[in-house]
């Protein structure tokens, strides 16, 4: 728990979190158009954390050009409460 409250605090990650539980799973350009003012190297940064904290879900779909979606995880979703506490 401890952890997850420490990455909460860290930068931009309630936003992200945010914008995946309001608009859904979305691509990684989409996403960094939501989330106003995070460079594509911290939002990289955030999402790999995110993801290896199981709240956040990488989807990649081999095509041409790869096709590359983020979700909340169920895990994700126990934080629901708390990110609309926020909001």
């Amino acid at each position: 728990m401890d952890f997850i409250l420490r990455m909460l605090m860290g930068p931009w990650t309630t936003y992200i979190l945010y914008n995946l539980r309001t608009h859904g799973p979305q691509r990684f350009g989409e996403l960094k158009r939501r989330v106003t003012g995070i460079s594509a190297k911290m939002l990289t940064e955030r999402l790999r954390t995110l993801e290896g904290a199981s709240l956040v879900k990488r989807d990649y779909e081999a095509t041409i050009p790869p096709k590359v979606t983020y979700s909340l995880t169920q895990r994700g979703h126990e934080l629901d409460d708390v990110m609309g506490r926020l909001a």
